[in-house]
């Protein structure tokens, strides 16, 4: 049965969501239930039961003048047609979009763990008497930053495959909509999880360099001048990280969720509230498309500005922390509500 009930959601998908397409599949639904009801009767086995019943009722063209919706049903034959995602097309997409939010968060991670080179190559140098080291580390951390911005830039095309979800209109079936409302509220802990661990990596990194310069300042100076530094570069970098990668699915959801239009019946079996975009502006939907690169070059033009590398790491926890607010700002806080 529950064949049927998704093939019937599928067949008034696009139709208005209005009083008169309500009633109509309403009434279609109690005429497929009657019907595959007296076929289980009759003895006939269910898929057969669920195919007569499909056969005989699929067609909304031939039931609409009937069920007293001919004319919505003729004007939504001209209008553009939306494409259906399957199960296995989500499942994709969310795949990619967890693969994209990886790539970027391993970007960011680089970008961070940069000044870790010069840190620990110049402790290194000046612990055995050879200043060249410091050199080897500004190497290193350009070639870091090279990798993590790159990384960055890649991550911006990698779901060029996807752009259709912003251009076409497109929908989802119930049992598809009923399970990535489920996949959601599922991800909702590693989610928290993620982020409390991010949060507190970042909060935390200052304390080896605190412990270290206390026990080995004067003893060992590679350890208080070169790891425990390094160390808050490690933990915030990671921190970050995992700030970026919780988000990650849970956007793809709110994707999916975001497609079947409201005005449309489709929008009614969508189990969660949608959440729909709205930008200020042009220049605030740029803004935000572009915002971790953005602050990717506050960070290295403060960092080579001031060199004060201990402090410029902070750019990366304040700018996760305010993104999303500053989304609510640029975007207005407004909410479409099936």
């Amino acid at each position: 049965m529950e064949t049927i009930k998704n093939y019937l959601e599928t067949m008034f998908a696009n139709l208005p969501n209005t009083v008169e397409v309500k009633n109509a599949k309403d009434e279609l639904l109690s005429m497929m239930e009657d019907k595959y009801s007296e076929l289980i009767a009759e003895g006939k086995p269910e898929n057969e039961a669920v195919g007569i019943v499909i056969s005989e009722f699929g067609n909304l063209d031939e039931l609409a003048e009937s069920l007293g919706i001919g004319t919505v049903v003729n004007q939504e034959s001209d209008a553009t047609d939306r494409r259906m995602l399957t199960t296995q097309e989500v499942i994709n997409y969310v795949a990619d979009c967890t693969h994209r939010r990886f790539i970027l968060a391993i970007g960011v991670l680089l970008c961070i763990l940069s000044p870790v080179g010069p840190i620990m190559f110049e402790a290194i140098g000046d612990s055995i008497g050879i200043g060249s080291f410091t050199a080897i580390g500004v190497i290193l951390m350009f070639v870091l930053a090279a990798l993590g911005v790159g990384a960055i830039v890649f991550s911006t095309f990698m779901n060029n495959d996807w752009k259709f979800l912003d251009k076409e209109l497109c929908s989802i079936d119930l049992a598809t909509a009923e399970a990535v409302a489920r996949s959601k509220d599922e991800n909702q802990v590693s989610r928290g999880l993620y982020l409390t661990i991010g949060i507190m990596l970042c909060i935390i990194s200052i304390i080896p360099v605190i412990v270290l310069d206390t026990i080995f300042s004067s003893s060992i100076s590679i350890l208080s001048d070169g790891l425990g530094p390094a160390l808050i570069f490690v933990g915030a970098g990671i921190g970050v990280m995992l700030i970026l990668m919780s988000s990650a699915k849970d956007a793809a959801y709110n994707k999916i969720l975001s497609l079947n239009d409201a005005n449309t019946i489709a929008g009614n079996y969508e189990p969660v509230v949608k959440e729909r975009k709205h930008y200020v502006s042009n220049a605030a939907k740029d803004f935000l498309s572009m915002y971790w690169k953005i602050v990717t070059c506050i960070y290295f033009i403060a960092s080579f500005t001031t060199f004060d590398w201990g402090k410029t790491w902070l750019i990366w926890p304040i700018a996760g922390i305010i993104r999303k607010p500053l989304e609510h700002i640029l975007t207005g806080d407004r909410r479409e509500e099936s």
